[in-house]
């Protein structure tokens, strides 16, 4: 059974892997140097431990404890609970949902032990927002995708806002990150996988006519919001796919985009 402690010192330095949560640049150097994430709101906290993340320790609001009392139990980690003033104090902002978690990272995967077994994979080159990356991986946990490769400089899936975005669906699609881009393309290519790149441009065939259902292996290609792919990846593809448009718009925000896609990637696929 875990320790409930209340603590009343914001510079208490047992609650210091919730410092300064807002501190985005801080947070991304900090989190996975020292092997671990933030998971905030009690649908996630439980998602992750069900995942098989270890629990570091918890930061509870006091009304949260009877909430979140079977986590508790079941953790073999400290429970800090707190007043709402001083969760503010430690973290630099107002903690709405009242319950926070600092769990301990997983190693992550090989692009081959990723690709041995799935089908339908999501491709994100330089996707650096956090919302974006949560709002993908949540549309892919949700329409069948089986894994996510990332290129070496997209954003931590572990982000806090990005886990919060995605409600948890980052500790259900497995992932991994590809060096040497783009040319890591070629792993994914050489694994039986046909790179078919998204894109607004005229010249991309329309998602029906390219039928990626119907295809063995596919792995969709997904760009930062604006730019979009570079041109080294789209160079690099075996296709370039577009979701037609009305009403005179050009493009989609690329987690709505994302989510058309991986639809027409899996409808109607036979199942694994």
């Amino acid at each position: 059974m875990a320790e409930l402690i209340t603590v009343e010192d914001p510079d208490d330095p047992r609650l210091s892997d919730y410092t300064g949560l807002t501190d985005v640049e801080l947070r991304r150097r900090r989190e996975p140097a020292e092997g671990l994430f933030i998971a905030e709101g009690e649908k996630v906290i439980r998602r992750a431990g069900q995942a098989g993340y270890a629990m570091r320790s918890m930061l509870l609001s006091a009304k949260w404890v009877d909430a979140m009392r079977d986590v508790i139990d079941a953790a073999r980690a400290p429970v800090y609970v707190v007043g709402p003033e001083l969760a503010e104090r430690v973290t630099g902002y107002h903690v709405h949902r009242g319950a926070l978690a600092s769990l301990a990272r997983k190693p992550l995967p090989t692009v081959a032990d990723v690709l041995r077994t799935a089908r339908r994979v999501a491709v994100m080159e330089a996707v650096n927002d956090h919302t974006n990356i949560g709002a993908i991986f949540r549309s892919a946990a949700a329409l069948g995708m089986d894994a996510v490769l990332l290129s070496p400089d997209c954003a931590d899936p572990l982000y806090r806002r990005s886990v919060k975005v995605s409600m948890g669906a980052v500790f259900s699609v497995p992932y991994a990150r590809l060096e040497g881009w783009p040319r890591a393309l070629d792993t994914v290519r050489d694994a039986g996988f046909r790179l078919l790149a998204l894109t607004p441009d005229e010249r991309a065939v329309p998602m029906d006519t390219a039928a990626p259902h119907r295809m063995e292996r596919v792995a969709l290609m997904l760009g930062a919001e604006g730019d979009g792919l570079s041109r080294r990846a789209l160079d690099s593809a075996d296709a370039w796919v577009r979701i037609p448009m009305a009403h005179g718009v050009d493009s989609l925000n690329v987690g709505a985009a994302a989510a058309v896609a991986f639809y027409a990637v899996t409808a109607g696929r036979p199942e694994h």
